[in-house]
């Protein structure tokens, strides 16, 4: 669910539209990328008509949601060499799906991943709460949503349970760390289970709207009921994978729906437990990125310990004109974003 309508966050400064010259040498003294990937988040599609937001202020663009992924896929088709994979930074689909029953729901999900399907290289997916508003996680664990590759050298795989975290390495001495946001979340899991009540009991703890979407009069804005958190088990894992690329000499790439720090987004559209998250990463010295979605304006920041975060811009409320995704190039020393309509370039040096 996104939050309710905010002035756009100031973005750090975009790169020039017109870079100065280079002589033909210098230029091709310059290192070719280890490698790239796409990213796009909050796609959001429904076979409905234009909408708004849950305060009603923000336009959706619920059906041509899906013709500006399709771009985005032709985009990274077309691009030589190819990008590596494709970072899909959750909700996919809209709630409004559910509202006209799980046919409706499972036809948007088949369109989203058909779209998806045209690429010849892998997609890994984060789940936000608008995937969890049509499916229960059983359902999203047997769907084209589950991009956990299989195990491979190095700390575990992933967290026990269902939890839908991971970690891959796309090339040698960089790692990926996808983080399940919803793990502690009423969302997409049965009443009567004892996760879903847990979760509920600790969202009325730090919630005492009788809306539980409202940040109303909150002292911690982030405990609404569209966002979620990080069980200590995950937290645990994640602290493992980190040790180990510490002692690897590895880069690592962090990514999920929820952003986790307040700089990057605004207070309401944060991980429930967002300060345990940054106290994990922090206390290692491996992590240069952040990537999330969910907070539709984007927002970027580069944190007290060097780690930048980037909370990339909705595709659902991109008028039809524009897009909203990008391909990021890894270099030993940086990852440099070219960006596509609502998203800016960007230059992330580590």
């Amino acid at each position: 669910m996104p939050p309710p309508a905010r002035p756009l966050l100031r973005a750090a400064p975009a790169l020039p539209a017109a870079r100065p010259f280079r002589h033909r040498a210098a230029a091709a003294m310059e290192p070719a990328p280890r490698f790239s990937f796409g990213v796009i988040a909050d796609v959001q599609y429904a076979d409905a008509e234009d909408g708004h937001d849950f305060w009603g202020c923000r336009r959706r663009y619920y059906r041509h949601s899906l013709r500006l992924l399709r771009a985005a896929v032709e985009a990274w088709a077309a691009e030589r060499p190819p990008p590596a994979f494709v970072l899909q930074l959750g909700d996919c689909i809209d709630g409004v799906n559910a509202r006209s029953g799980a046919a409706e729901a499972e036809a948007a999900l088949g369109r989203v991943l058909a779209a998806l399907g045209r690429l010849r290289v892998p997609v890994h997916h984060a789940w936000g709460n608008h995937e969890l508003y049509n499916f229960g996680r059983a359902r999203l664990a047997q769907s084209g949503l589950r991009s956990r590759p299989p195990p491979s050298a190095g700390p575990p795989a992933a967290p026990p349970g269902d939890c839908q975290a991971y970690h891959f390495c796309p090339a040698p001495r960089f790692r990926f760390v996808l983080l399940d946001g919803y793990e502690l979340s009423p969302l997409g899991r049965d009443a009567d289970s004892p996760r879903h009540r847990a979760a509920l009991r600790l969202l009325r703890e730090k919630n005492h709207n009788a809306d539980l979407n409202s940040p109303a009069g909150l002292e911690e804005p982030q405990f609404v009921e569209f966002n979620g958190g990080f069980s200590q088990a995950q937290l645990d894992w994640f602290n493992d994978v980190l040790k180990f690329s510490d002692d690897n000499q590895e880069k690592v790439v962090v990514m999920g729906h929820l952003p986790i720090h307040p700089d990057a987004s605004d207070e309401v559209c944060l991980a429930w437990n967002y300060r345990d998250a940054l106290s994990v990463i922090h206390s290692h010295q491996c992590v240069v990125c952040f990537l999330a979605g969910h907070l539709h304006d984007g927002g970027y920041c580069l944190d007290s310990h060097g780690v930048h975060h980037l909370t990339l811009e909705g595709v659902i409320e991109t008028p039809p004109e524009s897009n909203a995704f990008g391909t990021i190039y890894v270099y030993d020393d940086k990852m440099v974003l070219k960006g596509r309509g609502r998203i800016s370039d960007r230059v992330m040096c580590f």
